[in-house]
């Protein structure tokens, strides 16, 4: 089966998920392809790259206003074009998820976690703010009180200002837990964070793309539009099983993780695909000041150092 045989089964799969979250697959066009590259861009530009996945110009139009009404992407008009471009609180999120979704492994752990607790206050939105750090990683180990071993602690502080809450909430970090029975520790872990249903996740997205690798590496790379399309499925669909992941350092995860190994996977084919693919977006894509700008410098540092 050739690459290009292979990318029709991923868009037939894509297309039988349903509900078909058309906004969840913007997203992840501008968080991918977009946001180092300037974060704007003409609305029939985004139309014409989602419709080989079978997506109408309606449901991309509805999806765009909807992320407008939510603050990801503000519109700009230009004589009868549309342009859309990530908004301030779009691009904050982008800047969180960012280093969840491209980086490794973590293996570097001082054994020490970041506790925050939820005091009982009417300015705190308990049940937001449990899902906002949600995003970041973080477990509900108790009534009020979410934990994570290795937080990105900038994103932390910049989602705690963007509901209001910083001033409000205690935050404690290198809390040990040295006098915790490793048992315990285990049963805290495993509450906290569904690593069973992760791995199931994860397995079957190396299920998917490993064929897809196997052609790749042997020179079967196929043309600039395919390179693209395989690329934003990939993402996609890996980006929607690591939001979910806390990205836990390896001392605390099940032996054999097949996270890691999808990680590796997905950067050796997100490399293959990069040449092609950014040639095909700098090629279809505008802006109302002309052409995308390229990418910054840190578009290169995505998966510990693109080529």
């Amino acid at each position: 089966m050739t690459v290009a045989q292979q990318l029709e089964k991923l868009i037939q799969a894509f297309q039988e998920q349903q509900p078909l979250r058309v906004g969840s697959l913007i997203i992840t066009v501008y968080g991918d392809l977009l946001a180092q590259r300037g974060g704007a861009v003409w609305l029939g530009n985004i139309i014409n790259l989602l419709e080989p996945l079978g997506i109408n110009a309606r449901h991309v139009r509805t999806a765009v206003s909807r992320l407008n009404k939510d603050n990801w992407i503000s519109p700009h008009q230009v004589g009868r074009k549309s342009y859309y471009s990530l908004t301030n609180s779009g691009r904050r999120r982008f800047r969180n998820a960012t280093p969840q979704i491209y980086a490794g492994p973590r293996s570097d752990w001082d054994k020490t976690w970041t506790l925050v607790i939820l005091p009982d206050n009417k300015v705190i939105n308990k049940d937001v703010t449990i899902k906002e750090l949600g995003w970041l990683g973080f477990g509900k180990i108790a009534k009020s009180i979410l934990a994570h071993p290795m937080p990105d602690m900038q994103p932390l502080e910049q989602t705690l200002d963007g509901l209001g809450i910083r001033n409000d909430v205690i935050i404690l970090q290198q809390a040990s837990h040295e006098l915790t029975s490793s048992s315990a520790l285990d049963t805290m872990v495993k509450g906290c964070w569904n690593l069973e249903e992760l791995g199931v996740k994860y397995g079957k997205f190396l299920e998917r793309y490993r064929p897809v690798f196997q052609k790749l590496s042997s020179g079967d790379i196929p043309g600039e539009m395919d390179c693209l399309l395989i690329r934003i499925l990939m993402v996609h669909e890996y980006r929607k099983i690591l939001l979910r992941d806390p990205r836990l350092p390896d001392m605390l995860m099940p032996t054999h993780w097949e996270g890691n190994t999808a990680y590796q996977l997905c950067r050796d084919i997100y490399q293959l695909l990069l040449s092609k693919s950014e040639n095909c977006l700098s090629n279809m894509m505008e802006t109302e000041e002309g052409s995308l700008p390229s990418p910054d410098k840190e578009f290169f540092q995505r998966f510990s150092g693109l080529l």
